[in-house]
């Protein structure tokens, strides 16, 4: 192959050409956000619309002079080539923002999880934008016949440009800049390269070179109370949680959704409360803060990572508790309890070698109940309705919205097919409750039983051109950020704890809730005395006491 611009071509040069293909081909995401924002105004610019692929070619020129040097130039520009396709081709067609929450939902996304993304759309997208510009960087010799000084002098005058280009385009545009900006405040993280590698470099300082916090034992003074544990022995407490993974409360029949998404616990006694938040947009954020003591607006992962949470402080009152994964991972949630993983062996009749169905974590359930000792709770962290590829969430046979979207690249379905994918999922999460709720029923002489079933985030389904999750929460949409809980008790559970299931409903239907809500609710339904319990936040304690 002969190689293009075989004489060479100077660091300045090279620079010049990678920022303007950086700002006219790799940033096709911010232009059509910004082209779907500007059909929203009465009156644009012109020359305030043609000035912006300049604004970025001059800033990133800049920027890229400051890496543009011998021996670090190519190595760095390589990768950078190719991981910016990558965010380029996640931006354009999920809308998605690479945050610091969205880089640790990254790192910590397991090898099946992360191949459900793989498709050959997707591959094609960064082997003709990525891949394929990094070979070419590769082959071109650069700063050939060129001494330092010569090198350094037109670095300085290169980055100079760029600064009275910027400026020039400050000084006509500032205004409009300044607006569109303040309106739309996301876009800047929507910038690529910018926003993804000082995402990254922050997530590299403060998980590697950063002094790690010193653990923190919280709930010290955590104990059942006397009742509770005299109860235990005649006949003790078992409940059940599910985490749910990416289930919207939108497209939850209990809470008004117009299909039947909710036809197998429907007729089971269950409550569903209506308004709930979550505390992020993505697993690596809201699984630890659900399990946290610190509020949303407290919360913060290094400090949880650092801490006791709700399950070891169950763990210190003497609650026997088992977490069986089939997620991916529990986020350090589960770091000091015993805990289960699925194998997603073909030789499981749920799992196909890479996935599993989540009906796979009530294999043994039974067994597993019956293997701890005194009040216990199983945690079951499922997969429910994790895209892109929801259509592996679900056997066929259980396909009822049709037709459905079975592909990875979601993007070339119809809005139509991937609601009614997604919506499969909802159903078959619904199933998995309703068998777990089937088994509780029939464990009722052995145990008071209970099962709280609530959602780490939502999902966007295509409104205003937006899928998937992971969104800074301050420009998430509702559909990412409200979440599905639901309650459902025994008789037994009920009378133990002097809980009025109807005033619960009065309170699921009226009321906000949060994930904030979940530390203090189960400490106090548990019955678990601790300081660090707070009655405000707990869900049930206005309702305990009323039973006629």
């Amino acid at each position: 192959m002969k190689r293009p611009f075989k004489s060479g071509v100077s660091y300045v040069l090279f620079t010049l050409i990678l920022a303007i293909y950086f700002s006219l081909v790799v940033n096709i995401p911010i232009y059509a956000d910004l082209y779907a924002i500007f059909n929203n105004i009465d009156a644009v610019k012109i020359g305030f619309v043609l000035s912006i692929p300049i604004f970025f070619g001059a800033t990133l020129n800049f920027l890229f002079n400051l890496f543009s040097w011998p021996v670090i130039a190519k190595p760095f520009f390589i990768i950078l080539l190719i991981l910016s396709s990558i965010v380029s081709y996640a931006g354009y067609n999920y809308g998605t923002l690479f945050d610091y929450n969205m880089i640790t939902n990254i790192v910590e996304t397991d090898s099946g999880e992360a191949g459900s993304y793989l498709s050959s759309y997707s591959v094609l997208w960064v082997v003709l934008m990525g891949i394929i510009p990094a070979l070419i960087v590769f082959m071109i010799p650069i700063g050939i016949k060129q001494s330092p000084a010569k090198m350094l002098s037109m670095k300085l005058v290169s980055m100079a440009l760029s600064l009275v280009v910027i400026a020039v385009i400050a000084a006509l545009y500032y205004q409009d800049y300044s607006s569109v900006g303040r309106n739309n405040r996301y876009l800047k993280k929507a910038i690529i390269p910018t926003q993804f590698v000082y995402s990254t470099t922050d997530y590299i300082w403060k998980t590697f070179l950063s002094v790690p916090l010193e653990y923190r034992q919280i709930g010290l003074d955590a104990k059942q109370t006397d009742s509770t544990l005299a109860a235990s022995k005649k006949k003790p407490t078992l409940m059940v949680l599910v985490v749910g993974e990416t289930a919207r409360s939108q497209n939850y029949e209990l809470n008004g959704y117009p299909r039947d998404t909710n036809e197998y616990t429907r007729d089971l006694g269950i409550i569903s409360f209506k308004n709930v938040s979550s505390c992020g947009t993505a697993t690596a954020v809201s699984v630890p803060c659900m399990f946290s003591s610190m509020t949303k607006n407290e919360f913060n992962r290094d400090v949880a990572d650092n801490q006791d949470n709700l399950l070891d402080i169950l763990k210190r009152a003497n609650i026997a508790l088992l977490w069986k994964e089939n997620d991916g991972g529990d986020k350090n949630v589960a770091a000091r309890i015993d805990k289960v993983t699925i194998e997603r062996s073909n030789k499981n009749e749920f799992c196909d070698g890479t996935t599993c169905y989540d009906m796979a974590l009530l294999d043994n359930l039974e067994q597993d109940i019956d293997s701890l000792e005194g009040n216990r709770m199983i945690i079951l962290h499922i997969m429910g309705s994790h895209g892109p590829t929801y259509y592996k969430r679900y056997p066929a046979e259980m396909t009822k919205f049709k037709p459905d979207c079975p592909r990875s690249d979601i993007e070339n379905c119809s809005i139509e097919e991937i609601v009614n994918t997604y919506d499969n999922t909802i159903l078959y999460t619904d199933y998995v409750v309703s068998n777990v709720i089937s088994k509780l029923e029939k464990l009722e002489d052995k145990y008071n039983t209970s099962l709280i079933y609530i959602s780490d985030h939502g999902e966007s389904l295509g409104e205003n051109g937006m899928f998937l999750h992971g969104m800074p929460y301050s420009f998430a949409p509702d559909y990412q950020t409200k979440v599905p809980l639901m309650v459902w008790m025994s008789e037994g559970f009920k009378e133990t704890r002097n809980i009025n299931r109807e005033c619960i409903k009065k309170e699921a239907d009226n009321n906000q809730y949060s994930h904030d809500n979940i530390f203090h609710s189960i400490l106090g339904v548990m019955e678990v005395e601790t300081s660090d319990y707070k009655n405000s936040l707990d869900i049930f304690s206005s309702c305990k006491g009323q039973n006629s």
